[in-house]
Parts: structure tokens; C-alpha cells; sequence
């Protein structure tokens, strides 16, 4: 980010300044990285379950790709606030998805009234755009890896709250205390976000 919008608690982070902007200390990154994926690893082994969390253009497609590639759970479209914290309410709007699935694959949504089927398909298109990518979460996740720090502030917060551990990739602009294991790399750049996940 540019040098105007960093935090001072990033400076042990970063290496130069070019042309306003600051340019992140690799060697740190690399630490840092090699420190979440041992966290990963060993969480995986042990039959864990994860949620990846990038909301913003740049991250959606790259979050919904890890997932998919990790067999893990995602937010991809817009953190709901409560999504953790109220998990029962949480877990009501996943049953109904559910439901409303099996609905529409048993053919049932064509037997309703036309007005009545496309407020269903709309209630269900709505369901799958925000939990889409929990739709098999059948609890609290055990680890939450968040793309942007900064952005998904609401999603970190309610982590700390439940004390579920978090992996956060961080810009110039972020605080790396509040995260578990912070990783200090570009958080704007498609293909930096695809490489850290």
C-alpha cells in the first residue's frame, strides 16, 4: 500500500520504500508462510476443519479455487455479520438452503404457483450467493484463514471473540497482533493471493 496508509506496527515488515509505496520483506513472508502451513498441515492430519474467508473482487475467485482445491469450507460473496457468533441462526438459514435444494432437485419447486416458485428460486439464489460455500459446515470451523485483514475486519472479530485461531494474509495497512499467525504480503494482488492459498 501506499506509505501514507501503513501501519507502524508493519514496519519490522517491510524492507524498502519505492515511489510511495512499500515494498514487503520476503524473507518475513516466507518465515511466516512456512509457519501457517506447518499449522495447516498438522490441524489437517488430525481431521480439522477450515474456512477461508476473501470477500472483495480481487480474492472471491481465488478463495472459491483454494476451497474447492482443499476441500475446505469458504466466504467468498459477503461475511453476514454473526455468522460465527450466532451460529444457531446461522445454522437455521443452512437447514433451509438445504431443504430448499432438495426441493428443487425432487422437482417440487414445479408443482408451486409461478408467483410462489420464483420467490422460492429467489429466496434460494440468495441462499446459495452467501452460503454457498458453507452449505456443508456442520459447525464451528477449528481454523479461519482470511485474505485481507483489513477488509474482512468483521470475520476476524468474531474469531477472537469464539478464540477460533486465524491464519490472516496482511498488507502494509494491517495489524499483525490481532491474527495468530499474520503473513505480511501484498493483499491487492490477484496472483500474490493465489500463490499464498
Amino acid at each position: 500500500h501506499g506509505t501514507r496508509k501503513w501501519n507502524p506496527k508493519m514496519a519490522p515488515y517491510i524492507s524498502a520504500k519505492r515511489k510511495g509505496i512499500h515494498i514487503t520483506n520476503l524473507t518475513r513472508t516466507a518465515r511466516f508462510l512456512s509457519e501457517a502451513c506447518d499449522l495447516v498441515f498438522d490441524a489437517a492430519s488430525r481431521g480439522k476443519q477450515f474456512l477461508i474467508v476473501g470477500t472483495k473482487n480481487k480474492a472471491a475467485d481465488s478463495v472459491a479455487w483454494a476451497a474447492i482445491k482443499a476441500r475446505c469450507h469458504c466466504v467468498n460473496k459477503k461475511w453476514l455479520g454473526g455468522m460465527l457468533t450466532n451460529w444457531s441462526t446461522t445454522e437455521t438459514r443452512l437447514h433451509k438452503f438445504r431443504d430448499l435444494r432438495m426441493e428443487q432437485k425432487t422437482g417440487r419447486l414445479n408443482r408451486l404457483p409461478k408467483r410462489d416458485a420464483a420467490v422460492v428460486k429467489r429466496q434460494l439464489s440468495r441462499l446459495q450467493t452467501y452460503l454457498g460455500g458453507i452449505k456443508y459446515m456442520t459447525g464451528l470451523p477449528d481454523i479461519v484463514i482470511i485474505v485481507d485483514q483489513h477488509e474482512e475486519y468483521t470475520a476476524l472479530r468474531e474469531c477472537i471473540t469464539l478464540g477460533i485461531p486465524t491464519i490472516c494474509l496482511i498488507d502494509t495497512n494491517c495489524d499483525p497482533d490481532l491474527a495468530d499467525i499474520s503473513i505480511p504480503a501484498n493483499d491487492d494482488a490477484i496472483s500474490s493471493i493465489r500463490l499464498i492459498l
